[in-house]
């Protein structure tokens, strides 16, 4: 069953990049430098949201234990999110309904983070990894919000859009923060925080956290003052795609057991998906 719903997880997450990576296919070919990993920010945020998506359709009575215990039929909520995840994913991969499907997708992380991540942060103010949840859920909504600014009509003129506005301020300091807590704790593994050390095989394993860390808080910092914020936010971007595909890609490889399995698959989408998100700050950024 466990083997089953890894299978899952994964099928889901490989069919959406490769469709997405087909729909772009002219785009990409046309694209130069950057633009073309900034074209890409849809498909690495809408590959995740269908992993995560089939997380909830196959793992439905566990992820139910998540939802608030005040909230009624929370089966029912875990379902109705799993499918939010998978509409989303095909719009943002087949580029249809984007703004409306990206605005609805930053509301829904941002209710995440007030209705959930946060509460448990303020429960325990000292747990740092709370806060970082937090803010992580909140520059995902952000980002996506970022996205469905670019397609409003003051993107196409000077006028500020407060949907790019907000999704630069908060994945700005998301990636400050991430920088930090990278710098300060480089036994852990590099890029979006967490608890889980970085494995030993790994050539200098106690050391990438710093390199990694100063990079984002440099580029955050950047983001953050509007300092050549496509190029920085682009930059994150490659940064938290380069780790995906060359440390947590690996991890997933050599996981033998299925829960660990999961536990690296998570890694590889959630990383891509902060990737992806900063990407899509960065397409809703003006040309420098």
């Amino acid at each position: 069953m466990f083997t089953h719903f890894v299978f899952w997880l994964w099928f889901a997450g490989l069919v959406y990049l490769a469709a997405g990576f087909a729909i772009l296919r002219k785009q990409l070919v046309a694209a130069r430098g950057m633009d073309k990993l900034i074209a890409l920010g849809p498909v690495f945020v809408g590959a995740p949201m269908a992993v995560f998506a089939a997380e909830h359709f196959t793992a439905a009575r566990d992820i139910m234990q998540l939802v608030p215990a005040w909230l009624p039929h929370r089966l029912f909520i875990t379902y109705f999110v799993g499918s939010a995840w998978i509409a989303a994913a095909t719009s943002l991969v087949t580029r249809k309904f984007v703004r409306l499907s990206s605005t609805l997708l930053g509301v829904a992380f941002f209710l995440f983070v007030l209705m959930m991540d946060l509460p448990g942060a303020i429960k325990s103010p000292g747990n740092q990894l709370g806060w970082t949840l937090a803010l992580r859920q909140a520059a995902f909504g952000a980002g996506a919000w970022a996205l469905a600014g670019s397609y409003s009509a003051e993107s196409h003129t000077r006028k500020q859009n407060w949907m790019i506005l907000i999704g630069r301020i908060i994945v700005a300091t998301a990636t400050i923060r991430f920088g930090f807590e990278n710098f300060l704790h480089p036994e852990i593994l590099p890029g979006v925080p967490d608890t889980k050390l970085t494995p030993a095989w790994v050539p200098l394993h106690t050391f990438w956290g710093y390199p990694v860390g100063a990079f984002l808080v440099v580029a955050g910092a950047a983001l953050l003052l509007n300092k050549r914020p496509r190029a920085a936010a682009a930059w994150v971007g490659a940064l938290m795609t380069l780790l995906t595909v060359c440390l947590y890609v690996p991890i997933l490889a050599v996981a033998r057991d299925p829960a660990q399995m999961v536990e690296a698959l998570n890694f590889v989408f959630d990383t891509l998906l902060f990737g992806g998100t900063a990407l899509l700050v960065a397409g809703a950024m003006p040309v420098e």
